[in-house]
């Protein structure tokens, strides 16, 4: 391959769209999965929740609207493929996030007596923006397929997707709070951790066995050798996690950051093992990453307004997680 500017630039726009995708699926995805535990929360415990996630929640969502951006200004050929394939699932995302966005201001302006009703919606909200995610990523591996299997296929993703929300949730719920909360959120975890673990088996499973070429580059030798590592690490990881989940809380707080981290790490390798699988396809042995680039004039000027965007949103996140670092205490909107 010749490293020319017209083949350089749509590679440097599929990574900046790879790491936006796995951050927002990071970031978003714990304060998703507070939202779907709401179900199983008490009312004081609610609030503690949403103190928890209150000053992140709108920059983990930017990095959604960065990765949806870069997709259409970048790779519009597979912007138009994707989203006509995925127009209702595109739909209820959008809906569930606009849902819990309302129901998270207004559960603290209404009455008490109102307040339950805006909880349900923002479980709701939460839960249905994590279904729509993983449906549309279970679509996405079999290549867009439409058809009862692929739709049972992305179902069971959606619901293993939402479980790993969840458990990225408890996850977090353990690091940020304290006593009896952080005491059930080690329990929330620990049921959340198998239904993660089999979503990514099935994804796992599913995504060589539906590409002849995907399987070449999973099991053939050399490749074999050294990919072999990824899924190693990761049920590795799954298994350090069950065990350490009996030994927390642990005394003086200990360990209470290492589930999110070790989280973040399995979420990263199976991101690898994706993008590693579907390169250089943008669009799953359809449209290559160069088919579906836009011209390489105009990437290059849009490069260099993400170049100036990117670092802003970078140090903005990173600036609001060190001043709002710590535990939650109980939720103020004054």
């Amino acid at each position: 391959m010749n490293i020319d500017w017209p083949t350089l630039v749509p590679l440097i726009f599929a990574g900046l769209m790879g790491l936006s995708i796995l951050l927002y699926v990071i970031l978003d995805g714990f304060d998703l999965g507070i939202g779907i535990l709401f179900v199983a929360a008490e009312k004081e415990e609610k609030d503690v929740m949403i103190a928890a996630i209150g000053p992140f929640w709108d920059a983990n969502e930017t990095w959604l609207v960065l990765a949806v951006g870069l997709l259409l200004v970048a790779f519009p050929i597979a912007h138009g493929t994707i989203l006509t394939a995925l127009y209702i699932p595109v739909f209820l995302l959008l809906f569930g996030l606009i849902l819990r966005g309302v129901a998270f201001d207004f559960r603290a302006k209404v009455p008490a007596y109102r307040k339950r009703r805006w909880d349900c919606i923002f479980f709701a909200g939460s839960a249905l923006a994590a279904l729509a995610q993983g449906y549309m990523l279970g679509i996405y591996v079999l290549g867009l397929e439409q058809g009862l299997s692929a739709i049972l296929f992305a179902l069971l993703v959606a619901v293993c997707l939402a479980a790993a929300y969840a458990a990225m949730g408890a996850a977090w719920l353990i690091y940020k709070t304290e006593d009896d909360l952080q005491k059930k959120a080690v329990r929330w975890l620990r049921r959340a951790l198998v239904f993660t673990a089999c979503g990514m088996a099935a994804v796992s499973a599913a995504t060589p066995l539906t590409s002849p070429r995907i399987f070449e580059k999973w099991f053939s030798l050399p490749e074999i050798v050294w990919l072999a590592p990824l899924p190693i690490i990761s049920a590795g990881l799954f298994l350090w996690l069950w065990r350490m989940s009996y030994r927390l809380p642990a005394p003086d707080d200990a360990h209470s950051l290492k589930p999110f981290v070790a989280l973040a790490f399995v979420f990263a390798l199976g991101f690898a093992g994706l993008a590693y699988s579907f390169y250089p396809y943008v669009v799953p042995d359809r449209i290559t990453i160069w088919q579906a680039a836009a011209a390489s004039e105009s990437l290059g000027f849009i490069l260099v307004g993400t170049v100036i965007v990117l670092p802003i949103i970078l140090g903005y996140t990173i600036y609001a997680y060190r001043v709002f670092g710590g535990k939650a205490t109980h939720l103020s909107y004054d």
